[in-house]
């Protein structure tokens, strides 16, 4: 799940005149790596379906959200294919704003999707969006920094472990500190960590009767914890830091560990971007110890069909041809087989070549594979999801909450003040919407 620098592009692929009498899709898309080299490939899908050409517009993820969302919502026909993540996917496909994707063609092979990412983008055992690249979440470390220290990373390693490996290997006056977390106001930024790392504590965000439990021991556990961490071992600014800036911050050498999405490996291995390339190892996200729940997350970028499109035929050939097997073939052709997108079909993982180039394939395979959204905390909830809640009021709720925990890195407020305010909050939000009774 991923914050970028703020960019506007649309692209008009082939000429004008043709546009005019072609079927000309419109497409909305998130600024990343994986939805550039798509944009960068499409002549290939127009080669061979002439009669179709390419509007994109690739947008920033927050102002990319805001922009389908109003689409979506008031049926505003604007976007032929969105780009959207597995939280929307069911929640669209339920309000019948989403048409589903039943036309994909044989060579597409449904069946050879990752089972845990396939159920993610369905809803009532139909495939409402396709994903173009999946992602769990993990440690990865510095494996030179490790055997400098005499440290071993053990296969399972506890966040108490990794505190005290945090400490021991921040050097503030070499510019080198111990761990870069999410911290960066969001609820796809630190309350996506936030909320994987308090279900390994055994927190949860709502009980049976949907009230919040923010004001609980477990929560206070979970979030003392981050805070001090990020103060004691992670970098100036931690606040303001989201997948993007620990990116660079791990990658130049900056953080001697980093908890975030696996989908970061290939960018780490590619020695024209990493500066740590061969330095890197991977190991599983955190747990709590006893309590047996790693905390992974699950999460995959789709394209999907908003109901108001009138162009549903030929969307689904361009989004069978940008999520079918064949197009990690294209991708590894032009780019090497590190750069295929990652997380959603098996073939890809039985691949040897993919596997030989991509050594921490195996670790992001396991780590979508044990993601369990469908019991994503230590106690019974009354929710699915297993970085964020699966109700449509949890992304203004998540945002209002990380600005909250921000506020507790930075020294604004306590953790307890922290947790008491984000409690009334999440309170009101959740009796307004009308999953509790008004007082």
């Amino acid at each position: 799940m991923r914050f970028c620098a703020i960019v506007g592009v649309a692209m008009l692929i082939g000429t004008t005149a043709a546009a005019i009498s072609a079927e000309v899709l419109t497409i909305a898309a998130v600024d990343n790596a994986d939805m550039i080299r798509m944009q960068e490939l499409t002549d290939d899908f127009v080669a061979s379906n002439p009669g179709i050409h390419i509007n994109w517009v690739i947008l920033e993820e927050s102002v990319l959200r805001q922009k389908i969302a109003t689409d979506i919502e008031t049926h505003g026909g604007q976007f032929d294919i969105v780009t959207i993540g597995n939280y929307e996917v069911p929640i669209w496909a339920r309000q019948g704003w989403l048409q589903p994707l039943d036309d994909l063609g044989e060579s597409y092979e449904a069946d050879d999707l990752l089972p845990a990412i396939r159920k993610a983008v369905s809803y009532r055992g139909k495939l409402y969006a396709s994903p173009f690249y999946g992602e769990s979440a993990m440690l990865m470390y510095r494996t030179d920094l490790f055997r400098q220290a005499g440290l071993e990373m053990p296969p399972s390693p506890t966040w108490a472990f990794v505190r005290d490996a945090a400490v021991e290997l921040t050097n503030k006056a070499r510019g080198r500190y111990g761990i870069c977390l999410r911290g960066k106001a969001g609820w796809g930024e630190n309350v996506a960590l936030l909320t994987a790392t308090a279900n390994s504590f055994g927190a949860r965000w709502f009980g049976f009767d949907w009230r919040p439990e923010f004001v609980s021991p477990e929560w206070e556990r979970t979030l003392n914890f981050y805070v001090d961490l990020l103060q004691t071992a992670g970098p100036p600014g931690a606040a303001f830091l989201g997948y993007d800036e620990n990116l660079d911050m791990f990658r130049t050498g900056k953080c001697a560990m980093w908890v975030d999405s696996t989908v970061a490996a290939s960018t780490l291995n590619d020695p024209k971007t990493s500066d740590i390339v061969g330095r890197v190892g991977y190991t599983p996200f955190p747990s709590h110890g006893t309590l047996g729940n790693h905390g992974n997350w699950l999460w995959t970028w789709n394209l999907a069909i908003p109901s108001s499109s009138s162009k549903a035929a030929p969307a689904q050939r361009f989004i069978a041809w940008a999520t079918g097997r064949d197009y990690a073939e294209l991708v590894a052709a032009h780019e090497g087989w590190p750069y295929a997108p990652p997380g959603t079909r098996m073939s890809l993982y039985n691949n040897p070549g993919y596997r030989s180039a991509a050594p921490f394939s195996g670790y992001t395979l396991t780590a979508i594979d044990t993601a369990n959204p469908d019991q994503p905390t230590v106690k019974p909830a009354p929710y699915t999801g297993s970085q964020f809640v699966a109700i449509p009021e949890f992304q203004r709720i998540g945002d209002a909450v990380g600005q909250i925990f921000a506020a507790a890195v930075v020294g604004q407020m306590s953790v307890k003040q922290a947790l008491a305010s984000a409690n009334e909050l999440a309170l009101r939000e959740m009796t307004r919407a009308g999953y509790i009774d008004s007082p």
